[in-house]
């Protein structure tokens, strides 16, 4: 009797831990823009894809910085906001999204460091992308990353984006850009010169 109960048990354990690997796999990419552009089509907004990975300091910095309440509706209002896993650290690929590297690389980004995010409107048609550009320049022009705007031209560039590409008004949009500015990292403070006596 004792047997039947350990590998009734043991049966038990094992399909509940199959069950919660199965529940954990991340969607594809696919996946996420099409439930994304349905959304928005609904909403009439556009589609704000970025991509991140859990070890990413700058990545949470994107994250904090739009889901602050100052903001936060702006972007609601305007995107549907979705995220892609990629670039993820040894023994934790099982959080990408399956084809997110794909995608990255054919908008030119998997060089280019992450967050990466991508703009798009509600039939799928590349708008933007976090790449700085030269004026007049189409997206297939390799740029620099801004990722998570921080400096004044990082975010200037981050907000003519976003002028582009939603209806955010010229109030809002200085708040964006006022509280992007706050990831600029603080300036290193030399040490103090020891002087001999």
């Amino acid at each position: 009797m004792k047997t039947r109960i350990f590998f009734a048990a043991l049966f038990l354990f094992m399909i509940s831990g199959y069950a919660g690997r199965t529940q954990t796999t991340p969607p594809t990419a696919d996946a996420v823009l099409k439930e994304a552009y349905t959304q928005a089509t609904k909403e009439h907004k556009k589609v704000m894809v970025l991509f991140h990975a859990s070890w990413c300091g700058w990545c949470k910095k994107m994250e904090a910085s739009l889901n602050d309440p100052a903001i936060k509706k702006s972007f609601d209002d305007n995107y549907v906001i979705k995220w892609l896993v990629v670039l993820e650290s040894k023994g934790k690929e099982n959080l990408e999204n399956p084809g997110a590297m794909d995608l990255l690389t054919k908008h030119n980004g998997a060089k280019s460091g992450i967050p990466f995010w991508l703009v798009y409107d509600a039939n799928g048609t590349l708008l933007a992308d976090s790449q700085m550009r030269p004026a007049g320049a189409s997206l297939d022009t390799p740029g620099d990353n801004i990722g998570c705007p921080a400096s004044e031209k990082e975010v200037t560039a981050f907000t003519d984006i976003l002028k582009a590409t939603s209806n955010i008004k010229e109030p809002q949009l200085a708040m964006i850009h006022a509280r992007f500015l706050k990831n600029q990292p603080e300036p290193v403070k030399p040490a103090p010169v020891k002087t001999s006596r």
